[in-house]
């Protein structure tokens, strides 16, 4: 089936040079063109679409109340705002209503490849259902001693931003909602950025003040976990991650921007776990019994209760969120990395090494959280050491 765009903008001659750019898309998409946030809605009662891209300032309706009414109306659709720079007040008030945010005038290929990448993702998820659930998502909740750490570091007249993003780095909701922003093409940053310090940094005191305190991109966790989805254990074990993953990329000499993605990929490797248990925590339960009844791996018991895991969950967020590649690859197959068509050493290796390490699962004769064919095909299976949770050098 075809993938439905609709873009939406009251410039008749921005719409005619989208519909004249997207000539070629025609065998793989079906594009339709409204002049107004209302129109836009109109079409949208008529059959589904996948992907909606408007522009923000229009009369009448603008881009944010239209993906408002998008989100609750329709929120199976990849939400994406095409926009100038002048407009960083709106962009910032839409932060938990836009997946993506894109740079008004927007470079042709770049528009085919985001638009593209989003129609993508879809097929990780099978579910329509969930699909509507994970696409509302506007901010992932945090541990609450983090929240008020960094809302007290943010309102302190001597507020740090090393400080601020130190403290965001030890929490995988607030580092995910940020990173999400910051390499938005709104701030047309010279290339994706994969660590929260300088996330912060890059985006100043007030912004930051702006995000926190006044648009609330970050929330309190305020539900009990369970024994399977522990939100301390959850957070200890991806900060752990990330560390461990860190140190690893460190090792191959695969340069500071890797090793910052291997650092974020590690820290939300398990972030569709937090989506789960805030969106669907009766599933959670039911994902709980079967796992400890069966004997079999968590991600297995998810996938017989919801036809998925929290790996394709975390990595469809992700991905419709605008992260890498690389790292929404190495959180939708860390735990089956062979499934993957992408066969050479990088981010994924990692993270699938890391996480049989940290679960102390990492023998080659035992650990049934390794992937040895996919290790044998990278030709690495002996690049670790049986007795300590270490990675090694190549032998």
């Amino acid at each position: 089936m075809k993938k439905r765009i609709l873009f939406v903008d009251d410039d008749p001659k921005v719409l005619g040079e989208l519909q004249r750019t997207l000539l070629g898309m025609g065998s793989e998409w079906e594009s339709e063109f409204a002049s107004s946030g209302r129109e836009a809605l109109e079409i949208l009662k008529g059959k589904p679409f996948h992907v909606v891209v408007t522009d923000m300032r229009m009369p009448g309706m603008d881009g944010c109340q239209l993906f408002e009414r998008v989100r609750n109306l329709h929120p199976q659709v990849v939400r994406i705002i095409l926009s100038e720079f002048s407009d960083k007040d709106i962009i910032l008030n839409s932060a938990g209503l836009t997946h993506q945010f894109l740079a008004k005038p927007c470079d042709a290929e770049a528009l085919k490849s985001t638009i593209a990448r989003a129609c993508a993702l879809r097929e990780l998820l099978e579910d329509e259902s969930l699909i509507n659930v994970i696409s509302k998502i506007d901010s992932l909740p945090s541990l609450p001693s983090l929240y008020r750490e960094v809302v007290e570091e943010a309102n302190s007249p001597n507020g740090s931003l090393a400080k601020i993003g130190e403290i965001i780095s030890k929490d995988v909701g607030m580092s995910a909602k940020l990173l999400q922003l910051v390499n938005s093409a709104f701030f047309g940053l010279p290339e994706p950025v994969s660590s929260t310090v300088r996330a912060v940094s890059l985006l100043g005191l007030q912004t930051i003040k702006t995000l926190i305190l006044t648009i609330k991109i970050f929330s309190q966790f305020d539900r009990a976990g369970l024994p399977c989805y522990s939100v301390p254990s959850l957070m200890d074990h991806s900060v752990s991650m990330g560390i461990l993953a860190r140190s690893i990329a460190t090792q191959e000499d695969l340069g500071q921007k890797q090793i910052d993605q291997a650092f974020m990929a590690g820290l939300l490797h398990d972030i569709g776990k937090l989506i789960l248990l805030d969106k669907l925590p009766s599933k959670c339960l039911e994902i709980s019994k079967a796992f400890n009844s069966s004997g079999c791996q968590l991600w297995e018991a998810e996938q017989k209760v919801l036809g998925t895991s929290h790996a394709q969950v975390g990595a469809y967020l992700m991905g419709i969120w605008g992260f890498s590649e690389s790292i929404v690859e190495a959180i939708a197959f860390h735990h089956c990395p062979s499934k993957c068509s992408n066969s050479t050493f990088g981010i994924l290796s990692i993270i699938h090494l890391a996480n049989a390490f940290e679960h102390g699962d990492h023998s080659k004769e035992n650990g049934k959280r390794l992937d040895a064919e996919y290790l044998d095909k990278l030709g690495i299976v002996d690049r670790f050491d049986p007795n300590r949770t270490i990675y090694c050098d190549a032998m």
